[in-house]
């Protein structure tokens, strides 16, 4: 079921988006070369018994998942682009690095992702996690009353598509509020003008991922971590926006933080 909030309940949101934006920037700043999946992991556990907050992780267990996630944040490497479950591995140099992360604050979620390098850079690297950037940036512009679900994919595809890229529809944007994940789906790809009327009060995660030159999966022996097919490097970038009659709010905004 697909629910619309009201401007007080947005408001009451925001708690909840301002914490998921400033811990992503904080375990950013310092992921560095040799930091270990799993002490990022406790340190965003840290982060949210200190906010008392609550993960929207460490009890998750959908359909598509082996067993509860059992941790509180998702650490996808080079490879790996979606729910990369955190494991006994120190960050090389080079690394492409994915954090996903979710919390409920006053019973309200908010959900974001953010991608990018440890140490010295691959360009091809740089080049995807920018075209994830962009395409989330043309999603939100898209997210207006009077839009369709469609037009949202659409602007996501278009930015895709002009770096060559491929794109998997079988994950993509949601729902968001008083669960993690809801009613509408938001594939990254659609046809503009279908789809969903974009409503004033819409609560979505919008979050362009892609791969540098595939788009299919492979599930990880740890029945989670999603990875390339073909070994290439995937990027995620993900906020939470609330779509008002003066345009989208970006609940989850980090550049303030001097994250994108």
């Amino acid at each position: 079921m697909i629910e619309l909030r009201t401007p007080a309940e947005i408001e009451a949101m925001r708690p909840a988006g301002r914490f998921v934006a400033e811990t992503l920037a904080t375990l950013r700043e310092e992921t560095k070369v040799g930091t270990n999946l799993l002490a990022i992991d406790r340190r965003a556990h840290e982060l949210i018994r200190r906010a008392g907050a609550t993960s929207c992780y460490i009890d998750y267990h959908p359909s598509f998942g082996a067993s509860p996630f059992g941790k509180v944040i998702c650490t996808s490497i080079n490879d790996a682009v979606l729910h990369g479950l955190p494991f006994d591995y120190a960050l090389r140099d080079g690394d492409l690095v994915t954090l996903d992360f979710a919390v409920s604050v006053d019973g309200w979620v908010a959900d974001s992702a953010v991608s990018f390098v440890v140490g010295t850079p691959r360009d091809e690297d740089l080049a995807l996690i920018d075209t994830t950037e962009r395409a989330l940036d043309a999603a939100i512009a898209a997210a207006t009353v009077g839009n369709r679900i469609g037009d949202i994919s659409h602007a996501v595809a278009e930015v895709a598509h002009a770096e060559g890229l491929s794109i998997n529809t079988d994950f993509g944007g949601h729902g968001v509020g008083r669960e993690m994940h809801g009613d509408p789906h938001v594939p990254n790809d659609g046809k503009p003008g279908r789809g969903y009327p974009l409503r004033e009060g819409l609560v979505l995660a919008l979050e362009p991922w892609f791969l540098q030159s595939t788009d299919k999966l492979v599930t990880d022996d740890d029945g989670w971590t999603l990875r390339s097919a073909d070994g290439s490097r995937g990027a995620h970038s993900e906020h939470t926006i609330a779509i008002t009659a003066d345009g989208p709010i970006i609940l989850t905004d980090r550049s303030h933080l001097g994250v994108h």
